[in-house]
């Protein structure tokens, strides 16, 4: 079980951190989309933020010991909360990456940057890929938001009873 109300707090405001590096990623993208020489050199490649759930978390441990608590006899109840001053468990760990695909080759011979047969070699960035992954992650921003509102509501209203 979650350690207590607050731990959703925690949760959310995880998720949310998460959102804002894909949208910061995607705005970048945006911004090089057309950047076909960057400090290296090269065009620039897209970035994307790999998330993925943290090893062992604090939850996962209790909802296993929870499972095998209830296989052996129903008299057995789990403690729903942590223990005082134990360590505050992360749930997601995000990574900045690169996309390993290959740059998109355009025929523009006029270009500064063309190659001998008139290619130039322009980033890996989809703006349309780019617009639905900046959609995608506001829903999940939003998603978080709600249940940090929802969550305080619960909180507010159990310090009413």
């Amino acid at each position: 079980m979650a350690e207590n109300i607050f731990s959703s707090f925690d949760i959310s405001g995880a998720g949310m951190s998460v959102q804002r590096r894909r949208l910061s990623a995607v705005a970048n993208n945006i911004a090089n989309a057309d950047t076909t020489r960057g400090a290296d050199g090269k065009p620039y490649v897209r970035e994307v933020i790999v998330v993925r759930a943290d090893k062992q978390t604090k939850f996962q441990k209790e909802l296993t010991e929870e499972i095998a608590l209830g296989g052996t006899s129903q008299t057995h109840i789990g403690n729903a909360y942590g223990l005082p001053g134990a360590e505050k468990s992360t749930v997601l760990k995000a990574v900045s990456a690169r996309d390993n695909s290959g740059p998109r080759m355009v025929h523009d011979p006029s270009h500064p940057d063309a190659n001998a047969e008139g290619y130039v070699a322009m980033p890996n960035v989809n703006v349309v890929t780019e617009m639905v992954e900046m959609i995608s992650a506001q829903r999940a921003f939003e998603a978080n938001t709600s249940v940090i509102a929802s969550a305080k509501n619960v909180a507010r209203d159990s310090l009413d009873i």
